[in-house]
């Protein structure tokens, strides 16, 4: 599933944004709760690939937790500047970083 993301030093966060959902219930979120060591891979656009892996926490957005996540979030995103994301956040303390380089 994509996501947009913020980084901050090994911590990686995403949030459930306002965009329409089917349901709240969201399969991401079950699958965190059963098993939340996780892998990230980051692809921007290019031959060059990183992947993080960690174990994920989920937080309201209005928890201390949360809205630290969303802060970074709208410090990458203007779109979040103007829609702050209000569902669930995801943190994901990253243990470990694999790269490719297709240089």
């Amino acid at each position: 599933m994509p996501i947009v993301f913020a980084l901050e030093a090994d911590t990686l966060c995403f949030a459930v944004d306002g965009k329409p959902k089917s349901t709240t219930a969201l399969q991401r979120l079950a699958n965190i709760a059963a098993q939340p060591r996780v892998s990230v891979l980051a692809d921007c656009y290019d031959e060059d690939w990183a992947r993080a892996d960690g174990l994920a926490t989920v937080a309201d957005a209005v928890s201390a937790h949360g809205r630290h996540a969303v802060g970074l979030l709208v410090a990458c995103y203007p779109q979040y500047r103007e829609q702050r994301p209000s569902g669930p956040v995801v943190t994901v303390r990253v243990d470990a970083w694999t790269g490719w380089s297709a240089t």
